[in-house]
């Protein structure tokens, strides 16, 4: 579970049950979080590498995660704790929730996600009633959220740069994608494109904000012998196992013994009386 605290108040600001703790579990978190609250100075968290590149000297990327882009596109900042003890308050919070919620969430029956996350509303409503405390100043330091929604979901997602090639196709995530011909996709050759990669809907790849249509190859697509494929859907396969074909065909490594027509001969036993005789080697020509 991801869990939002108000460093002031010790109050649960955003709670959520996800399947593992990603970059896009984060993004719905946060989206749930910001449009609730608004937006804070900053967020507190451990050295996870959603939050953090944790290696300076890493060649690719911009030394910022997807996640520290999207809060910086939103003018805020994350920091980073240096140990668990440094940010004790959720850490508290979190054994409380491992004890309370857990009890709780069995006395109403729950035992999925989606349940689970409909349930935690009402809870966190009970929480912060009991538990949480006046704050210093009682003025609400968060900023409004000016920013539409498709504007926000542009933010909150996986998003990079690719280099089109002459052939107008790119590579991302193991698959090729091929633009379809256009006047504007015919000028992008060398040229790069932004990928917005959505975890609840199709990807888009745009230039200049506008939308590219586009097919995608993925490396790990196959037509197993012998597949059953209905005749509207032959052209597709035929296709698909052409380009399967010529990958193998295009990857294949030729070995000196296979460029150069080398045959193995077995051992031969000589007698006791045998004399060498003169042997003419054969010549290999070798074009470079």
């Amino acid at each position: 579970m991801l869990v939002f605290i108000d460093d002031a108040t010790s109050k649960l600001m955003q709670l959520r049950f996800v399947a593992s703790e990603s970059t896009n579990s984060y993004f719905e978190a946060l989206d749930g979080y910001l449009t609730k609250h608004g937006c804070p100075t900053a967020f507190y968290s451990d050295k996870h590498t959603v939050f953090r590149v944790n290696r300076p000297d890493a060649k690719g990327g911009s030394g910022m995660t997807q996640f520290g882009r999207a809060l910086a596109e939103l003018n805020m900042e994350i920091l980073c704790a240096n140990s668990s003890q440094a940010k004790g308050r959720v850490e508290r919070a979190n054994r409380t929730l491992q004890d309370r919620l857990v009890k709780e969430l069995r006395l109403a029956g729950i035992c999925d996600i989606s349940a689970g996350n409909a349930f935690l509303p009402e809870f966190m409503e009970q929480f912060n009633e009991r538990f949480s405390v006046p704050a210093a100043k009682a003025e609400n330091v968060h900023r409004s959220l000016n920013v539409q929604t498709s504007r926000l979901a542009d933010i909150l997602c996986h998003r990079e740069q690719r280099h089109v090639s002459q052939q107008l196709s790119l590579a991302y995530d193991r698959r090729q994608i091929i633009l379809e011909r256009s006047e504007m996709a015919d000028k992008l050759a060398g040229q790069y494109v932004d990928v917005y990669d959505f975890s609840d809907r199709l990807l888009e790849v745009r230039w200049k904000g506008h939308s590219l249509p586009y097919r995608v190859f993925s490396k790990d697509q196959r037509v197993s012998h012998t597949a059953i494929i209905e005749n509207k859907r032959l052209g597709h396969a035929l296709v698909l196992v052409k380009a399967q074909q010529d990958v193998k065909h295009e990857t294949k490594v030729r070995t000196n013994s296979e460029k150069t027509g080398y045959k193995k001969l077995g051992r031969r036993v000589y007698g006791p009386d045998y004399q060498a005789e003169s042997v003419t080697l054969p010549t290999v020509e070798m074009t470079v």
